[in-house]
């Protein structure tokens, strides 16, 4: 009998969250097709298919999955009525939250504060969900909206010990994504974080997941604007195409959007979209702009737009322009479903700590021992390919 995965995901009424959940739905009912996912042509022994993935997790509404999915637009009533009907019937399970964290979200189906109380009640959801579903083994995956980045000098974020103390103090430095991500290595439970929000790469978590051996993955998924960059950048780069600048420039409108017109929460994000062209290149590229606005009429449908100024032979100039006009939660739920299924694979063979061979899927790909993160795409493409494959370093 095939083993059943549960994929536990924080923010699981937003766009992405409800997008990948559907998705599934359909390719179980046979109105969807594989078309999308990645790793579908990939025969890898222990790696879970999709129709055995079930889903649940934690959101800050009380409205049911169906409901939010119609309000983000992603997918609609033919979705709902061609084989993603479940959603209609799935709630969200209390959420941990935090306006200080996260200015512009906000919502009523909250956990009982109190950082101690809150991962206890995560790890129970985690257990009950799976005993309910009859599963084998379960991921949380992190997809809720960005939070500030906390303050680097914060005493409960500097050692285990400290962040412990941390915990029994209520610290404020210590954010809802971390309680997530200590509660899920705590539990056993593999972790990974599409947000660009600070969890189990500070330090005292990633050195949890290491003492627990459990696999942990991030951060910040890497769909659309930043795919394309880190594309395009190593082919310049070989063609000897010298970068002068580089401007980047989105709007989007979804709730992902919404989060990022608070200041705080756009300075995370930046942070992780800015890093990969000078590591790629390997020189600095003193006018690289990346602005990011939420414009609320085009939803989901998100554009991307980049100038790229070039110095090729002789001196000469020239430009090359970039116009991704995408659908943000399209790109980035596959990435989502895949994150589970890989994670899950490492758990099964025993790999513990950060899983640095998922950077292909993240903009600010967490490494285990101090190694620098390796940015493009070709070369971490090869990197996930080898470990697919079941040869080691």
């Amino acid at each position: 009998m095939a083993e059943r995965l549960g994929v536990a995901i924080v923010g699981v009424g937003g766009a992405v969250a409800t997008t990948a959940i559907a998705g599934i739905e359909m390719i179980k009912a046979g109105s969807n097709s594989l078309n999308g996912l990645p790793l579908a042509d990939r025969d890898v022994a222990g790696m879970v298919a999709y129709r055995d993935l079930e889903f649940g997790g934690w959101d800050l509404t009380e409205d049911s999955l169906g409901a939010c999915a119609l309000r983000h637009g992603v997918i609609g009533d033919k979705e709902l009525a061609d084989g993603a009907a479940a959603l209609n019937t799935m709630r969200p399970w209390k959420a941990a939250g935090s306006t200080g964290y996260c200015a512009n979200i906000d919502g009523t189906n909250k956990l009982e504060s109190g950082h101690r109380a809150a991962i206890q009640q995560i790890q129970s959801d985690l257990r009950r969900f799976c005993a309910e579903k009859g599963l084998d083994r379960v991921v949380v995956v992190n997809l809720a909206s960005t939070e500030r980045v906390p303050h680097a000098d914060d005493a409960a974020l500097q050692s285990r010990e400290a962040f412990e103390r941390g915990l029994d103090e209520d610290d404020a430095a210590i954010s809802p994504a971390m309680l997530y991500a200590y509660a899920a290595i705590d539990s056993g439970t593999p972790y990974a974080n599409f947000t660009p929000s600070v969890a189990a790469d500070i330090a005292p978590l990633a050195e949890f997941a290491a003492e627990r051996n459990v696999p942990v993955a991030g951060k910040d998924g890497k769909t659309g604007q930043t795919f394309m960059k880190t594309v395009i950048a190593p082919a310049l780069r070989d063609r000897a195409l010298h970068v002068d600048g580089w401007f980047s420039t989105n709007i989007l409108g979804n709730s992902d959007g919404l989060a990022l017109d608070d200041p705080k929460s756009l300075a995370s994000k930046l942070g992780t979209k800015g890093s990969v062209l000078n590591d790629i290149l390997g020189y600095p590229v003193e006018d690289h702009i990346i602005m990011i606005h939420y414009y609320r009429p085009r939803g989901d449908d998100k554009e991307a737009w980049d100038n790229i100024d070039l110095t090729g032979f002789m001196g000469q100039k020239m430009q090359l322009k970039l116009n991704f006009l995408c659908k943000d939660s399209i790109l980035a739920a596959p990435l989502a479903i895949e994150i589970a299924r890989c994670l899950d694979l490492a758990q099964q063979r025993g790999e513990g700590g950060v899983q640095d061979q998922m950077g292909l899927f993240f903009k600010l790909p967490q490494t285990s021992g101090g190694r620098k993160p390796v940015h493009a795409v070709p070369e971490q493409q090869a990197i996930l390919d080898h470990w697919l494959d079941g040869k080691t370093a």
